[in-house]
């Protein structure tokens, strides 16, 4: 038996992540806990940079873009996730400064269809030796600029 791969639905813009949800990511009342969804977010943005070679390994220094702290995160609720089983993760960029940028995301069903929650992350890029904000490489800019919420 062979297992092939699920390919997410298209988006217009960023990119829809699966995602899994497990029975132990539910709280006392059968609810994806609130504190499980940037969790999930995290893991879908890790393997979407993944996927470009970006990665934390155990060395700062050689980490490069990857090198990063997390300076917001706002998110809504928007209705509750009731059982365990595939979802999606809609990511894309709101802004890409210099050595800072803004995600945006969906915790959203599988299909991209039906929106569970949704919110933003601010991370800014620092240089490994001294933890100051640092640009953002020119592999990683040309990457980002694909992921790019076109203006409304």
């Amino acid at each position: 038996m062979t297992v092939e791969a699920v390919s997410a639905p298209a988006v217009s813009y960023g990119r829809l992540i699966p995602v899994t949800v497990h029975f132990d990511d539910l709280d006392a009342l059968g609810l994806l806990h609130n504190a499980r969804y940037p969790l999930l977010v995290e893991r879908a943005w890790t393997e979407l940079w993944h996927e470009h070679g970006v990665r934390f390994d155990g060395d700062w220094v050689a980490a490069g873009d990857a090198c990063n702290a997390v300076r917001e995160l706002r998110i809504g609720y928007e209705a509750p996730v009731t059982s365990p089983g595939r979802y999606a993760v809609h990511l894309w960029l709101d802004r890409l400064g210099t050595t800072g940028l803004t995600y945006g995301f969906r915790f959203c069903s599988a299909d991209g269809a039906e929106t569970y929650a949704r919110g933003a992350r601010v991370l800014v890029r620092l240089d490994a030796a001294t933890l100051r904000p640092a640009p953002w490489s020119e592999g990683f800019r040309a990457v980002a600029q694909e992921l790019l919420r076109p203006a409304d």
